[in-house]
């Protein structure tokens, strides 16, 4: 359990599902790190999309990038209880079908009835070489015999070009409309689409109009003193909005999980609560790759009135944990 910080009260508790990781580093053959993982319950079983990263990568102790030959395909695992997962295949595999590296897969509904799509967003990492910037990808999602495969058609890259964009999250507004939170560093910002084509099909010159007003766009910034922040799971819709889960990067350089609640209508920011609800507290969230890390990507409405979370773990393995919903609105609502 993580305890609120000294001198706060926030009347309720992220419980993390074990003292271990859920999927470990190097659970799979051929993969060391494996981390950031979006998840869905479909059909009855969690089906968890992991980022995985290829063996071979070594530590860069010159200047460029922290890691050299770090390349990371999408791994998906299923679980019947949440707690206990079983490797089931490898979803997409980095340089094939154009993606040079996939990172940090979310999967979330989007869509309202017979118009309903589960979709994969990525970030869909450049080759060094090109020396292009990082961008968002999206692919929609197919399913057969208890199995998750890729519609190859669909892939896209999408976004504004030639800046940085990733930490992208889908989601479906109270009147069918499309919002897509994304991340032009340090904020979060978004764009609200007529429907999935739209924002498929979205010409340069939308993007160039979004770039234009960024400010009007953007609907969180980083509390005072920290680095940067980003989304993380995508919304989860409750009676009372959109629940959204994000990670926070402060000033010491340590990922925290943050919440805040969104307008179902407009998307905007209704309230936040100003204190992280996690924080890298066991040994294998605070060392690793990247230390002092809990990097919040999925989370899934549970019929107890849970909140089911997915979290990256300094850069090696994926946590659970859960909150229970209406202590965590109810904080919203006095925030």
């Amino acid at each position: 359990m993580n305890p609120p910080r000294p001198g706060t009260d926030i009347g309720f508790a992220v419980r993390r599902v074990s003292e271990a990781p859920i999927v470990a580093a190097g659970a799979v053959p051929g993969y060391g790190p494996i981390f950031n993982a979006g998840v869905i319950h479909h059909d009855g079983r969690f089906h968890l999309f992991a980022r995985g990263v290829r063996d071979g990568y070594l530590r860069n102790d010159g200047p460029g990038p922290r890691f050299l030959d770090y390349i990371s395909d999408i791994l998906v695992f299923t679980s019947g209880d949440g707690l206990s997962y079983d490797f089931q295949q490898v979803l997409a595999r980095s340089t094939e079908h154009g993606v040079h590296c996939y990172e940090d897969p979310r999967v979330q509904r989007v869509g309202i009835g017979d118009d309903e799509r589960i979709v994969m967003s990525y970030t869909n990492l450049p080759s060094p070489e090109s020396g292009g910037a990082w961008r968002v990808g999206v692919h929609r999602l197919g399913y057969a015999d208890g199995t998750f495969f890729l519609n190859r058609t669909s892939g896209r890259v999408i976004g504004p070009e030639d800046h940085p964009d990733k930490d992208a999250v889908l989601f479906t507004l109270r009147d069918g409309r499309v919002g897509l939170i994304h991340r032009i560093h340090p904020n979060m910002q978004l764009a609200v689409f007529d429907s999935l084509d739209d924002l498929w099909d979205a010409a340069a010159e939308r993007w160039d109009e979004h770039m234009r007003e960024l400010d009007r766009h953007t609907i969180l910034r980083p509390s005072d003193g920290a680095l940067g922040i980003g989304a993380g799971a995508p919304p989860v819709a409750t009676a009372d909005g959109l629940l959204l889960f994000f990670h926070e990067r402060e000033r010491s350089g340590r990922y925290t999980m943050r919440v805040a609640l969104l307008d179902d209508e407009t998307g905007r920011v209704r309230s936040i609560l100003p204190e992280p609800i996690m924080l890298p507290m066991l040994d294998w969230e605070r060392s690793g790759d990247v230390d002092e890390v809990v990097f919040v990507q999925g989370a899934v409405a549970r019929p107890n009135g849970t909140i089911y979370l997915t979290y990256g773990a300094s850069d090696r393995h994926v946590g659970a944990a859960t909150v229970e919903a209406a202590p965590l609105l109810a904080a919203l609502a006095g925030a």
